[in-house]
């Protein structure tokens, strides 16, 4: 696997652009990816009971195994917690979208071939005449360009720092397969998905019932093994497209050559959930907590979660404090049975390593090496659970800063 340029463009077959349509004051707040022939989709959703409109229309599409060739994006606006109307305006949007395409490609598009989602404010009624300008504007703009990519990229951001983009290229016998994703989020963000929109597409030719197969194991050691803030959002979407344009022999699992694009799609979205956490409103530390030994790999992603997601753990971090006894007491109260007198806790960055606890006994360190390890921006908790058991996992994670609070304070304003 190599990493190329061209973002979600990369693949044959994508276009995509990203415009102000005037949702948000100024900044891009539109974004189009299309297909320009029918795709496989595949998808993940938020687990909250209160759901926006977008994923309800959305996992209709993905669950009724219908090809898309169309997914429309905007923020500014979540079209979460809007009732009746809120699926109107969902809809409405997708046969908007719809007609546009059919006249750009020459070939009818069906509303069902148009994913939406939306991320943004929660309560508010979306502005219609204003998406739909968009609509007829961003259309015809669509491209293949880095630029076209970086513009779409751009456009699904709401409180991002930075744009989330990735494209990789593999060989499928002698053809070369390319799979690219962007993605947006950087608060609610939490394990079982986050405020997080993920778009991954690829020129594989696979089948749906395999692609969602991989999306489900795939998610698992990704995007639900970050945490921000402890907030699991109504919007949560992951949707990938496969529209086969490479050329290359179909992926059938249990091939060498499914074993070679499993690996990138999971390195895809891997790197996009770690984008995310990088960009964690007000975030001054990338956490990433390593667990071994335990009994088993459930156990390990549990606790390894519970640490991530410990306010406490989070403040230490941002004080740059190495108070590992609330580590411990996470790891305590994630539900999972251990012998705490067995485990091992180091903290470990460019600064350098130090042992904290070893066998369940605290030692004693240099509170200024500590510190000087706390005070880099990239740092890793490394639990050694010390059980018969051979389970790993990792998480990851950031501090929780005042700037999160100010951010997160003034977002409607």
């Amino acid at each position: 696997m190599k990493t190329i340029q061209g973002g979600i463009t990369a693949p044959k077959g994508y276009t995509a652009a990203g415009i102000h349509a005037g949702i948000k004051k100024a900044k891009k707040d539109l974004a189009l990816i299309i297909s320009r022939t029918p795709a496989v989709c595949a998808g993940a959703f938020t687990r909250n009971v209160v759901q926006a409109a977008p994923v309800i229309w959305d996992r209709r599409i993905v669950e009724g195994h219908g090809t898309v060739q169309a997914i429309l994006i905007n923020s500014g606006n979540a079209n979460a917690c809007t009732g009746d109307q809120g699926m109107h305006d969902c809809t409405a949007m997708a046969e908007l979208t719809a007609q546009k395409l059919t006249d750009q490609l020459g070939s009818e598009v069906s509303p069902l071939q148009v994913c939406i989602c939306s991320t943004g404010v929660i309560g508010v009624p979306m502005p219609m005449d204003t998406i739909a300008g968009g609509i007829d504007t961003i259309t015809p703009l669509t491209g293949s360009t880095p630029g076209h990519a970086d513009d779409a990229a751009t456009a699904i951001c709401t409180t991002d720092t930075f744009t989330k983009e990735i494209a990789v290229e593999i060989m499928i016998g002698n053809q070369p397969v390319r799979i690219a994703g962007m993605a947006k989020g950087s608060g609610m963000i939490h394990p079982d998905m986050a405020t997080m929109l993920s778009f991954i597409v690829t020129d594989a030719a696979i089948s749906q019932d395999l692609l969602q197969r991989y999306v489900g194991s795939s998610i698992a050691e990704s995007y639900n093994m970050i945490s921000v803030d402890g907030d699991t959002s109504t919007n949560d979407t992951v949707l990938v497209l496969a529209n086969g344009a490479s050329g290359a022999q179909e992926i059938i699992d249990g091939t060498e050559e499914a074993k070679i694009f499993k690996e990138a799609f999971d390195a895809v979205h891997t790197h996009l959930a770690k984008e995310i956490v990088r960009d964690g409103e007000g975030a001054g530390k990338f956490i990433e907590v390593v667990v071994h030994q335990a009994s088993s790999d459930q156990d390990a992603k549990i606790i390894a979660k519970s640490v991530i997601t410990s306010n406490l753990v989070k403040t230490a971090f941002f004080g740059e404090d190495a108070n590992w006894g609330r580590i411990l007491c996470a790891m305590g109260y994630s539900g999972v049975q251990f012998d705490p007198l067995q485990v091992s806790l180091s903290l470990n960055s460019s600064a350098g390593t130090i042992l904290l606890l070893e066998d369940g006994t605290p030692l004693a360190f240099d509170e200024q090496q500590a510190l000087q390890v706390l005070k880099e921006h990239e740092i890793q908790v490394i639990i050694e659970m010390n059980t018969q058991g051979s389970g790993s996992a990792v998480a990851w994670g950031c501090d929780l800063s005042y700037e999160y609070v100010r951010i997160n304070g003034e977002y409607r304003s």
